[in-house]
C-alpha cells in the first residue's frame, strides 16, 4: 500500500532525510519514531504530497506522490500535528466544506458526514462552533476530516498530543478500529502509545533509517541481557544468593512486595540465555514458593534509546 524507495530530501548542504526505504502492506499500523529533528515530519510531508523529494520515489496505492500527486492524495487522509481547522465554522459545516474539496456530492456527501460524526462520537457537538470545542474534540474533528473521503492510507502525526488521559485511551482504541479499514502511519513521541497500537515500528535518526521491525524482533536483535522477574516467598538474601549461583546469571536485585515473606526479584542473565528452568528449579529445590515468573524483553523505550544513541542495526524493511 505504501512503498518508499531511497527517499532523500536536501536543503542546500543540510540533509533532512537520506536514502530511506520501507514498505507498509495493506491493513498495517506502523509506528514512526525518532528524536526531534530526525526527519519524521519531512518524510510525512513528502508522502502526503506537501513537498517533493530531492531523490527517490514514494508510491501510495500504486500512485507516485510526485508524478501522480492528485491521484495519490485521493488515497490519503492526513492528520498533521497542528490540525487545520476553521474555528468560526461548526463541525458539520466544516466537514461539508472538506467533503466538497474531496469531490463528494449529495447524497453521498450527507451520508459520509453523518457516518464520521457518529464514528467520532461528535453527535452532541455537530452544530457547535469548532473554536468552542476542547482540544480533544478538535482532534476528533481532525480525524473525521482525514477519514471523510474513505482513504486507503491514514497518516497521523502526534494524534494524542495535548489531550487528557481519558481521551488518549479513547484515541488509541479509535486508531486500532481505524486500522481494520485503513493502512496507518502513526508518528508519536509517546513510546507506550506506539507499543500498544502498532504492529511494527520505524525508527529514524539524523535523517536516516536505523530500524524497521516489530518491537519484539528489535529486542531480540539488540541482544541485550535477558531479564526475568520472579516473585518468591522465602528469605530474601538467601534466595538472591541462590539465584546468583545459577549459570549465566549476571545480577539479582530484589524488593519487598508488601506481603509478608514475599519478595520480587529481577534477574539479569547473559544475552541469549534463557535461565528460567534453572531458576525455577533452584527455588523449588530449596522448598521456597515460586509465585510468579516472567521474562522481560527490552521495552520500546530501551530500544529507541539504544538505536538513537549507539551504532545502527541492519535495517529489515
Amino acid at each position: 500500500m505504501i512503498d518508499v524507495q531511497h527517499l532523500s530530501k536536501h536543503y542546500g548542504d543540510f540533509i533532512a532525510i537520506e536514502d530511506i526505504t520501507f514498505h507498509v502492506p495493506k491493513g498495517e499500523i506502523l509506528g514512526f519514531l525518532g528524536p526531534n529533528g530526525a526527519g519524521k515530519t519531512t518524510t510525512m510531508r513528502i508522502l502526503t504530497g506537501y513537498m517533493p523529494p530531492t531523490s527517490g520515489t514514494a508510491t501510495i496505492a500504486g500512485c507516485d506522490v510526485f508524478f501522480q500527486s492528485l491521484e495519490a492524495r485521493q488515497h490519503i487522509g492526513y492528520l498533521p500535528e497542528t490540525v487545520p481547522l476553521y474555528s468560526d465554522m461548526t463541525v458539520r459545516s466544516y466537514l461539508g466544506f472538506q467533503a466538497a474539496i474531496h469531490g463528494l456530492r449529495d447524497p453521498r456527501k450527507r451520508e459520509r458526514i453523518s457516518d464520521v460524526i457518529e464514528r467520532m462520537r461528535l453527535e452532541e457537538y455537530a452544530d457547535t462552533i469548532i473554536g468552542k470545542l476542547s482540544k480533544g474534540f478538535r482532534q476528533r474533528v481532525g480525524v473525521a476530516q482525514a477519514i471523510l473521503h474513505e482513504p486507503d492510507v491514514l497518516v497521523l502525526d502526534e494524534p494524542t498530543i495535548g489531550i487528557d488521559p481519558i481521551q488518549v485511551v479513547e484515541t488509541r482504541q479509535l486508531i486500532k478500529d481505524l486500522g481494520k479499514d485503513h493502512t496507518i502511519i502513526l508518528s508519536s513521541h509517546i513510546l507506550p502509545e506506539v507499543s500498544m497500537v502498532c504492529q511494527r515500528v520505524i525508527i529514524i535518526n539524523d535523517g536516516r533509517l536505523v530500524a524497521v521491525d516489530t518491537p519484539e524482533n528489535l529486542s531480540a536483535r539488540l541482544g541485550g541481557p535477558e531479564r526475568v522477574r520472579m516473585q518468591v516467598r522465602g528469605p530474601a538474601r538467601e534466595v538472591a544468593a541462590a539465584l546468583r549461583d545459577v549459570g549465566g546469571v549476571q545480577s539479582v536485585d530484589w524488593e519487598e512486595t508488601g506481603n509478608e515473606g514475599v519478595y520480587r526479584f529481577q534477574v539479569q542473565c547473559r544475552a541469549g540465555r534463557d535461565a528460567r528452568p534453572q531458576l525455577a528449579g533452584m527455588v523449588v529445590q530449596r522448598r521456597w514458593d515460586l509465585l510468579e515468573m516472567q521474562a522481560l524483553g527490552l521495552s520500546l523505550e530501551d530500544i529507541f534509546l539504544q538505536l538513537t544513541t549507539h551504532e545502527e542495526l541492519p535495517v529489515h524493511a
